[in-house]
């Protein structure tokens, strides 16, 4: 099938849709096609906003789709608003792909809100940063999928998971695409299945719309690459048996595996993930050697992660008694830090242990490893600040007693790392030599990747 003239018909958005935008342009989109269309409530979220799933055409195969699996990614709902409306559409297109499609554009519209201040932009390090919200692993919807593995026995699947798995038990997708993406880097692939005659495809897809592949570090050392820039799914049990490999001790995770995990275990589904930045450095795709070992660029990577989040232990250590439970922001940033603490020695041990890594390091390499992972520790410190603002505001609203000092605490520590979080995202600025990817590039990217993946199941499966 020739997909050109679909790619071609992206059109030229200039921001992000809110949850509510979102859920207007579903319930529009079956009222112009009833016959094509429908809109039904596959389940509600923790704070009890309706979950909305569009069915479209009645192929023999089934897809599922879900974006905003993590509430800091929404290019997936983008995706979507531009997919399901060619589809409904194209009567071609629908017919001749040969699947009834469940589209889902924003399944944790609890976190997509906490992320809203950042849609409409601008686009840039410090705007993203200072509005960004993720939440910690066990509330994360793509990680709270059941799971027992050696002795990790995960049975707390968030309302937004269980709602997905009755989805996949309900449909047993041939094809599912949890559509996610990255903040910083290039463009790479997840795939469940080894499909090589779909690699060369797909890397031309990225390469078509001028965003360079991501040719750095995988983001954890324990994936399997495929091919280049195209990597098999991980699973928390991959990331359990390479801690306990290291670390010699029983890993204590408190979170689940993922989707395409718990797919897998239902169905033979392929599962698809296109991984995207919004912002991107050309050095990320650059193989020429540099000038220290890629062990010695690993390892400079863990120091300077190490410094970052010891100094955010120290500045929520001065007012932890002020920091509530119900505070959305720091459960993550408490995480990594503890991760930072006693975790990063299986990546030592990890780096020591391959003499592969002893061969010098190819500048992307480098550049992953020493200025992409600034702009991520950054984004921590955005947590960090949301962390204090949150508490400043909360007794500030308080009026049935006063709080002098805890606000005056509170309002000091914010200014002060408010404005740390300036000078940090402007000393970044200055070493990076990044650019914004405008959103329709992006949107085409993930639409003919999903193409190429639904057709390949259609014709060979």
């Amino acid at each position: 099938m020739n997909f050109q003239p679909v790619i071609d018909n992206v059109p030229d958005y200039k921001e992000f849709l809110t949850v509510e935008e979102m859920d207007k342009s579903c319930w529009k989109l079956a009222e112009e096609y009833p016959d094509i269309v429908s809109v039904f409530e596959a389940g509600k979220s923790r704070e009890g906003h309706a979950i909305l799933c569009m069915k479209i055409g009645d192929g023999p195969k089934d897809a599922l789709c879900f974006a905003c699996p993590h509430p800091n990614e929404p290019i997936g709902a983008m995706t979507l608003e531009y997919f399901s409306r060619i589809l409904a559409e194209n009567d071609e297109l629908r017919e001749g792909l040969g699947f009834t499609w469940y589209m889902i554009k924003c399944i944790d519209p609890d976190g997509v809100r906490l992320n809203e201040d950042w849609f409409k932009g601008p686009f840039n390090l410090y705007n993203y940063s200072r509005n960004y919200f993720r939440p910690i692993g066990y509330e994360q919807v793509e990680w709270t999928f059941p799971i027992d593995y050696k002795e990790l026995h995960f049975h707390k699947p968030l309302p937004e998971t269980e709602t997905l798995m009755k989805l996949i038990q309900d449909t047993k997708p041939d094809f599912m695409y949890s559509l996610h993406n990255a903040g910083f880097g290039g463009t790479y692939w997840y795939l469940t299945h080894d499909l090589p005659e779909l690699y060369e495809e797909l890397r031309k897809v990225a390469i078509k719309q001028d965003i360079p592949l991501n040719l750095g570090e995988p983001e954890e050392p324990f994936i399997t690459k495929f091919s280049p820039a195209i990597f098999k799914n991980m699973t928390i049990g991959d990331a359990y048996d390479f801690t306990e490999k290291y670390t010699g001790e029983i890993p204590n995770f408190k979170n689940g595996t993922s989707s395409s995990d718990y797919a897998s275990r239902v169905t033979d589904c392929v599962t698809l993930l296109t991984e995207l930045p919004y912002f991107f450095d050309p050095r990320i795709e650059d193989l020429g050697e540099g000038e220290m070992t890629r062990k010695e660029a690993i390892m400079q990577n863990i120091k300077q992660s190490r410094e970052h989040f010891a100094r955010l232990d120290k500045i929520l250590a001065e007012v932890r008694s002020y920091i509530s439970e119900q505070n959305p922001f720091v459960k993550l940033v408490d995480e990594v830090i503890q991760y930072h603490k006693d975790g990063s020695e299986a990546k030592i041990k990890w780096a020591d242990s391959n003499p592969e890594f002893e061969k010098r390091a190819t500048y992307a390499e480098i550049f992953d490893n020493l200025q992409v992972s600034k702009f991520y520790n950054g984004l921590y410190l955005g947590l960090t600040v949301r962390t204090l603002e949150y508490e400043m505001e909360r007794f500030q609203r308080q009026t049935n007693r006063e709080e002098p000092v805890a606000v005056k605490i509170l309002k000091d520590t914010y200014e002060k790392e408010e404005q740390f979080l300036k000078d940090y995202c402007e000393n970044l600025e200055s070493e990076l030599n990044y650019t914004w990817i405008p959103i329709q590039k992006l949107v085409r990217i993930q639409v003919e990747s999903g193409l190429l993946v639904a057709n390949y199941i259609r014709e060979n499966r």
